[in-house]
């Protein structure tokens, strides 16, 4: 739930939640909780209620819609049927992606400035020295 916050984050919001709520923060915390097991119980039952009436062992993650239909109406034969011819063309764009990666790659190995340019080839990304002029007089 919190993968994203470092501890200073956490810390800072424990903070922020003790002065808002103050002395009532330990009831607020326990509200919290019992809401939260409140929601959890009215899901599990709903799903129960789902697998009764549908005479089935349905979980929650089956109920997305692409699961749904996976489980319960194609067959693993009528599914690799449909993703075979599918999973050429993945792989074809895959390699055409892979060799515009490594083209990309050599591209900027060979744009970078900061690597030291080997003794038979020009520095690449090398400012010429160009004749130097005074702008005032100009």
């Amino acid at each position: 739930m919190f993968e994203n916050l470092n501890w200073w984050e956490i810390g800072a919001l424990l903070l922020l939640a003790l002065l808002i709520f103050g002395e009532r923060l330990p009831k607020v915390i326990g509200d919290g909780l019992r809401m939260l097991r409140g929601l959890r119980a009215m899901a599990q039952n709903a799903t129960t209620d789902l697998n009764r009436e549908l005479g089935t062992d349905l979980q929650l993650q089956d109920l997305h819609p692409k699961a749904f239909i996976r489980k319960h109406i194609l067959s693993e034969e009528e599914e690799a049927s449909l993703r075979k011819p599918l999973q050429g063309l993945f792989d074809d764009v895959k390699n055409d992606l892979a060799g515009v990666k490594n083209d990309l790659s050599d591209v900027a190995a060979a744009a970078d400035i900061r690597k030291p340019a080997t003794p038979s080839a020009p520095a690449s990304g090398a400012v010429e020295k160009r004749a130097s002029f005074d702008l005032d007089a100009t």
